[in-house]
């Protein structure tokens, strides 16, 4: 029962992030929300930033959820998997900046409150981008490293751009063609 609550809590959270934002929304608001006491609340979250911390983290481990399935799906290309790791991430961005101007607060990473959640984030991407292009080789002169920064330098590029999920296959499919020294096959 307690994670079904925690998780009613973030869901309220959400809900008034993208009416108030990060500095309007109260905890009377988000107890308003939920249709309970603000005590109620407090047996859950300690404060209000509390609330915004785990509900930046709960997106960020959904994504990065989404982004280790496709890393270790053994039955798909590395090109589709490596894709499917830059999905994740853009399709967080794009799912929080198209709710409401406020909610691509959480993705801040120079923020108080999501600063660490957002590095940490991109930063295991970037472990899994690694270990995808160590697994399958790079084209020559470009060491792994380079080819998951050059790959996420990529999709943080489309983060802004109009029709960014469809860009984002041929877009890929010509990056890892060049990264990986082979062709790409591009969906």
């Amino acid at each position: 029962m307690g994670t079904d609550r925690l998780d009613e809590i973030l869901d309220a959270t959400y809900d008034c992030l993208t009416r108030y934002g990060v500095r309007r929304t109260t905890m009377d608001d988000i107890a308003t929300t939920m249709g309970v006491s603000r005590s109620a609340v407090y047996q859950y979250v300690r404060s209000k930033d509390d609330a915004f911390r785990q509900l930046a983290g709960r997106l960020h481990d959904q994504a990065l959820v989404r982004a280790r399935e496709a890393a270790c799906d053994q039955d798909t290309p590395y090109a589709e998997r490596i894709r499917g790791v830059l999905a994740a991430k853009l399709d967080l961005v794009l799912h929080l900046a198209g709710d409401s101007p406020h909610t691509a607060e959480l993705l801040d990473a120079k923020a108080r409150l999501f600063g660490g959640i957002c590095t940490a984030f991109t930063a295991d991407l970037r472990r899994l981008l690694i270990g995808l292009f160590t697994e399958t080789g790079t084209a020559e002169g470009v060491e792994p490293a380079e080819a998951a920064d050059i790959s996420i330098a990529l999709v943080i590029g489309l983060e802004n751009m109009p029709d960014a999920r469809r860009l984002l296959g041929p877009a890929s499919g010509a990056l890892t063609a060049g990264l990986l020294g082979a062709p790409a096959v591009v969906r």
